[in-house]
């Protein structure tokens, strides 16, 4: 079944079955397949045909979620732009995959405008409140009587059948540590995470999810939202995430299910309405980072509600492994078990199985893996092998086969020959009431090759010294991974979901003296 067909298939069952509340507005799963129909048929009037790339920046929307499903039904490309990048960031990833038509929510217009430049002057659609110079949305749609591009031309030409192994969506990474790679997801990739993710949730028609993740990241897209439209759940959808909104909506739709990044859960925590919240809708809460803090685990489950980790990458749409709610109170700290249909590997550097219990390279295998990085053909071969995608995260299975992340490959600081992953350390620092956050890097030395340096955010009106935080570690880890420098900040420099950017922490230390 095509992704469209999802919808179309519960609009068949129950039509006026809500299938996403955004505010101001609900769409019945019949009013969202009459959108896909329509937008997808204004796709083709525009000249969008397979392999065609059509990108989206703006905040979350009902717009955003029938592109996406219009592109599956044409056969075309959806490329979700991060609008927290700068505009020659946009520039870099339009010119490595650059779109047919470009669809630009109103309050991103002026940002956008070098942007369309090189796109032509019918190539740029702005979504809500009309621009000067720019196609509106509702104009866009009405392409279709004039071009006689209906739906219905649309199966004539054969065009509501694409192939399912195609790419659908790329997703570009943050490029934190270069420049930005676009991670190539076909239909396929994107339904069978789908169906681990309604293994991993046990998914029915009677959830109701909320999504507060941005889409243009397939932890917002993918975890939840996309298969809950496959088994025709309601996605009660807000623009972005924000505190209180979050709190009403628990509350007020009766959500059962959504994914809170542990930055969120910092958020939500850290507000007077935490503990007196009703949570009691809740079936679980997702989260999913390289390491989850221990004490938010602790605060989560003293509220009664299971806190089920997930594990991925981008290159794995991101769903590889996972927990379960059985699972959440005597697995804490741990990513879960290789998700429904996915496989785990540990190996080591001469990519054997390690032992069990002993650190290795995480390995993942299964349908929902990408078909590569666009453009990018040097960059799969190195990830991509036999099969089985090298994740570059380091970690280890327990005699269950429970995964637990011990942190990067790449991350991993070899002071005096023994190996120190900065995830371990920055969990203890974390625990403590006074930091707020700490990020843990690797730095050149003379004497033993790298030491640990920590950099580390104190709580407002926290006063902390680096006596107080090196004391933290006291017998909790071994003294050679202690760090050897301890640099304050008023805050870590983070992508758009909450993680850390480890090359700007590193450019943090470089700029300080030691001893500053």
């Amino acid at each position: 079944m095509q992704m469209h067909e999802w919808i179309h298939h519960h609009a068949g069952r129950h039509p006026a079955r809500l299938a996403i509340r955004f505010p101001g507005r609900d769409s019945s799963y019949a009013a969202l397949a009459q959108s896909i129909d329509r937008c997808a048929a204004a796709l083709a009037a525009a000249g969008v045909r397979r392999g065609s790339c059509v990108a989206y920046l703006g905040l979350n929307s009902p717009e955003e979620i029938a592109l996406l499903f219009a592109c599956a039904r044409v056969g075309a490309i959806f490329l979700p732009l991060n609008w927290r990048l700068a505009a020659p960031e946009h520039r870099q990833i339009l010119s490595d995959c650059p779109p047919s038509l470009l669809f630009v929510e109103s309050q991103f217009v002026e940002h956008a405008e070098a942007l369309r430049a090189p796109l032509g002057p019918d190539a740029a659609v702005a979504i809500g409140e009309p621009a000067p110079g720019w196609t509106g949305w509702n104009a866009f749609l009405s392409r279709t009587a004039a071009h006689g591009a209906t739906p219905a031309a649309i199966h004539d030409a054969g065009e509501c059948d694409p192939d399912p192994h195609a790419a659908l969506l790329v997703c570009y990474t943050s490029g934190s540590t270069g420049k930005p790679k676009g991670v190539v997801l076909t239909q396929d990739a994107i339904a069978w995470n789908a169906l681990n993710s309604a293994a991993m949730h046990e998914l029915t028609e009677d959830d109701r999810v909320l999504t507060t993740l941005p889409l243009f990241h397939v932890g917002g897209l993918n975890n939840q939202t996309t298969p809950a439209l496959q088994t025709g759940c309601t996605v009660v959808l807000h623009p972005k995430f924000e505190v209180e909104a979050t709190f009403d909506a628990i509350e007020r739709e009766r959500i059962t299910l959504t994914v809170l990044v542990p930055a969120q859960l910092e958020a939500m925590l850290a507000h007077p309405r935490w503990n007196g919240a009703d949570l009691s809708s809740l079936r679980m809460i997702t989260t999913g980072s390289m390491i989850v803090p221990e004490r938010l685990i602790r605060a989560v489950h003293a509220r009664g509600v299971p806190l089920v980790q997930v594990y991925g990458a981008t290159e794995t749409c991101p769903i590889a492994a996972c927990q379960q709610a059985q699972d959440a109170f005597r697995k804490a700290g741990s990513a879960g078990r290789a998700a429904a249909h996915c496989e785990l590997r540990i190996v080591g550097d001469d990519d054997r199985e390690v032992a069990q219990g002993a650190t290795g390279e995480i390995l993942v295998r299964g349908p929902n893996l990408m078909s590569g990085y666009w453009n990018a053909p040097q960059a799969t071969a190195a990830v991509l092998v036999d099969g089985w995608f090298h994740t570059g995260d380091m970690g280890h299975l327990d005699a269950e086969g429970f995964l637990y992340v011990d942190g990067r490959r790449k991350e991993m600081i070899i002071s005096g020959g023994e190996n120190i992953y900065p995830a371990e350390i920055e969990n203890v620092l974390t625990e403590s009431p006074d930091i707020a956050e700490a990020s843990v890097v690797g730095w050149p030395d003379r004497r033993w090759g790298e030491i640990a340096v920590a950099v580390v955010a104190p709580r407002a009106g926290r006063r902390l010294d680096e006596t107080a935080v090196l004391g933290l570690l006291e017998g909790r880890i071994a003294r050679f991974k202690h760090p050897k420098r301890v640099l304050f900040v008023d805050a870590l420099p983070k992508t758009a979901l909450g993680k850390v950017r480890r090359e700007e922490v590193r450019r943090l230390v470089a700029g300080t003296p030691a001893g500053g």
